[in-house]
């Protein structure tokens, strides 16, 4: 697998071009954008910085002294007919990324995760005769992280790719968005015989912008190439694109050599020294990450690990639950809070969960009304958080108030009801004290529908028991 991560500067690798996304085509050049002749590269520290995070949190050894290396090959879109990547000395050496979970959990090995250049981006319009080229995404700051060939199954890509899209959304080391190209995805398919340890001729599928359709172009591609394998047919290494409508492959060029890139060191960049002092700033700098803060809330906030787990899906989210324990100590009701009807609204919405209308602290403030028996979690989820998501600026009692939901733990008001429930119920009561005392489900929610769900449920529970325990 080779995944490009574009990276979260605010200008190019070697220009101060800027990279914001969606711009007009070629309002984003300059003279070194398009390797005017005299024009020198600049190096980009912020890109170095990220690319060292990321080293960091796939525990691979960074490289404290590196150059940078010309890549040699012609394409309408590169503006210089060479791109500035690392060859000799990546940033990251090493490492590993870790996937699946408990029996099936398992280490896909790095081989390297090094810097280099975007290329523009070519269009192809239906009945044009030529092809457009828009050079505002050349010079983007980029990493590729290469692994070893280790993967064995599409559902294992989409994993890894899947993990890596969330480790550099966690770092600000990519915004992770497939559909805009900010990550994209080549993968690598060769086949082998079974009890074979050679592996077949390689083919590169460029390119793919979602998980799903990563998973389904390995898929195909593993199908055609053992189809060719068994008609005797053989395999080219080539460069090939997948189309998602016909769920296929198909060629796009022979594969390069690696001796036709003629890398060389470039001569107009100075070698980089990562100082002691640089890296012990890399590395204070680095955020939390996913497993710590799974571990912080196993441990920290006695949560289940299953619960640990779906908090920390996004960064966003697992701060969402942060926040809003530094305002109560009922972690396990705000994670189930966060997980149930949080988590649904998010989804409903489309929305992350920095930019959820209801506040932490209004989360909170919810939780303590429930915690208190002022309101049943079953008003708080199904009345008032719906509510609140309509009205941000109002607090969860006001929105109690209005709906009259507020209950009461007043036995001088709830007893009545109770002995009219009972009185309405006599063939029920009979049963209750022959032994049928799950019937006592049925006499609850008679409670609660004639009082409108205002009586306390605890303290109705004690009522009705005690008055059905009388002799």
């Amino acid at each position: 697998m080779e995944v490009h991560a574009q990276l979260l500067t605010a200008s190019k690798i070697f220009a101060s071009d800027s990279v914001a996304y969606g711009n007009e085509p070629n309002t984003q050049i300059s003279a070194i954008t398009l390797a005017h002749p005299g024009t020198l590269p600049k190096l980009n520290r912020k890109a170095i910085e990220l690319a060292a995070r990321m080293g960091i949190a796939c525990r691979s050894e960074i490289s404290r002294n590196m150059i940078f290396d010309r890549k040699n090959y012609f394409y309408p879109d590169l503006p210089k007919g060479y791109q500035i990547t690392q060859d000799r000395t990546p940033i990251c050496k090493g490492g590993y990324i870790t996937i699946g979970e408990g029996e099936t959990q398992q280490q896909v090995i790095l081989n390297r995760i090094h810097l280099e250049e975007d290329a523009g981006k070519s269009t192809h319009p239906e009945n044009e005769p030529g092809t457009w080229v828009d050079f505002n995404r050349a010079g983007t700051a980029l990493i590729e992280i290469v692994t070893e060939p280790v993967i064995h199954s599409s559902t294992d890509a989409s994993a890894f790719l899947a993990e890596v899209r969330k480790l550099v959304r966690y770092l600000d080391v990519c915004d992770g968005n497939m559909e805009e190209g900010s990550l994209r995805c080549d993968a690598n398919v060769s086949i082998r015989p079974v009890r074979s340890n050679q592996l077949g001729k390689k083919v590169e599928i460029k390119n793919m912008n979602s998980i799903r359709n990563v998973q389904r172009a390995i898929d195909s591609e593993i199908a055609r190439q053992i189809e060719l394998t068994e008609r005797g047919e053989e395999i080219i290494s080539e460069t090939r694109l997948f189309d998602a409508a016909s769920g296929k492959t198909f060629g796009m060029r022979t594969k390069e050599e690696l001796n036709d890139y003629r890398y060389f060191p470039d001569p107009d960049l100075s070698p980089v020294i990562i100082s002691e002092q640089w890296f012990t700033e890399i590395k204070s700098a680095m955020p939390a990450l996913p497993w710590e803060l799974e571990q912080k809330f196993i441990e920290e906030f006695k949560l289940p690990a299953y619960d640990a787990q779906v908090l920390t899906e996004t960064k966003e989210l697992a701060q969402y639950f942060l926040d809003v324990c530094n305002h109560t100590k009922n972690y396990k009701a705000a994670s189930n809070w966060i997980m149930g009807p949080v988590k649904s609204a998010l989804n409903e919405l489309t929305l992350t969960a920095n930019h959820f209308p209801v506040t932490p602290v209004t989360l909170a403030e919810l939780i303590k009304l429930v915690d208190s028996g002022m309101v049943s979690f079953s008003v708080a989820s199904q009345r008032i958080f719906p509510e609140l998501l309509k009205n941000s600026a109002l607090s969860p009692m006001e929105v109690a108030q209005q709906l009259n939901v507020v209950q009461t733990s007043d036995e001088d008001s709830i007893q009545p009801v109770v002995e009219s429930v009972l009185t309405d119920f006599p063939d029920k009561v009979a049963e209750y004290r022959k032994g049928k005392k799950g019937i006592i489900a049925m006499f609850m929610g008679e409670v609660m529908k004639r009082s409108k769900g205002k009586a306390d449920p605890k303290v109705a529970n004690k009522l009705l028991v005690k008055k059905l325990e009388e002799k």
